[in-house]
């Protein structure tokens, strides 16, 4: 005779639920059938006596109820997974589906490698590799945790510093017509101008770093030919001329070292930018996660300006 699940079970197929999209995604991670998640989802539902999902022929949505529901479940099971690991006494092996959201630019080249890596350290991880550039809705979208470039200003999440970006102003030959390449940014400001409106829109601010005294800090107003919010975009129309840019040197390190690009004011820079890894705070890390933050920190390229002290992981 075959028992019923009990509620732990129930939980954990709510949760995967949400996290792969919908029911029959979740029966196939499962190795369940379509019924049996559905069959647990209504067990839920009915013994809590809430309405957790609302779903259509095309959509499943969380209700209100299902939001708090699947914060509280993650919480519950990721307590109940720690208690496990703690009776055990063993070393948790990572496992299970990790969803990254990415920037679009850095999740398609400088963090493919690592993530390569982790996977095939970690045979039994899979990894949802989401290009996105904005934060995401953790609990929403069922996301464990993102990469996020600039400034965390949400206190609700740990955010874990990984790497920096360093900025150079960049041009094409074709830009200056023949003139000398400018040293000073004074000179920068008379030419044609794009900008990567995440970062900057209107004005550039540029730094030049002198050994034993202050920084020298300079700053002018721009009128941009063009905005984006694509470093791709930025870069290929600075390849075309359009204007000089402020520019990942990850990005664009082979475009000036051959000669694509001209590397303007190199001794002024504008100021790096801090990659960080953030997800929410919680009592208990997977260690699928804690893997994770290893592999980035370890796995990227020298290009995008690795800290030099690491800063504490913030994961138990």
């Amino acid at each position: 005779m075959k028992t019923a699940p009990d509620r732990i079970e129930l939980m954990q197929t709510f949760v995967r639920i949400v996290e792969a999209g919908s029911l029959s995604a979740a029966a196939a991670q499962m190795n369940a059938t379509q019924p049996t998640v559905s069959r647990r989802l209504q067990a839920l539902e009915r013994s809590l006596g809430l309405k957790l999902l609302q779903r259509s022929t095309h959509a499943m949505k969380l209700t209100e109820d299902g939001e708090r529901c699947f914060s509280r479940a993650k919480e519950l099971l990721g307590n109940w997974d720690a208690f496990e690991a703690d009776l055990r006494g063993t070393q948790e092996v990572p496992e299970g589906t990790l969803r990254v959201v990415v920037p679009h630019a850095l999740g398609q080249q400088q963090l493919v490698g690592p993530v390569v890596d982790y996977l095939r350290r970690h045979e039994r991880v899979t990894v949802e590799w989401l290009l996105h550039d904005g934060t995401p809705d953790f609990i929403a979208q069922g996301i464990d945790c993102a990469v996020h470039v600039g400034a965390v200003e949400d206190p609700s999440l740990v955010a874990v510093k990984i790497a920096e970006v360093r900025r150079i102003v960049v041009a094409a030959p074709s830009l200056l017509q023949g003139r000398p390449p400018p040293l000073q940014p004074a000179e920068l400001q008379a030419l044609p101008w794009l900008a990567l409106q995440t970062f900057y829109r209107n004005e550039v601010a540029l730094t030049r770093r002198h050994a034993g005294r202050d920084s020298e800090d300079h700053r002018f107003a721009i009128r941009p030919r063009l905005g984006t919010d694509s470093l791709f975009a930025l870069r290929n129309a600075t390849l075309l001329g359009l204007g000089a840019s402020i520019a990942s040197t990850w990005l664009v390190a082979d475009d000036v070292a051959e000669g694509r690009l001209l590397h303007l004011a190199p001794q002024w820079c504008a100021a790096p930018l801090p990659v960080y890894l953030i997800y929410p705070y919680s009592s208990f890390y997977p260690a699928k996660l804690r893997r994770f933050v290893e592999a980035l920190r370890e796995g990227l390229p020298p290009g995008m300006g690795l800290p030099t002290r690491p800063e504490p992981m913030g994961i138990a």
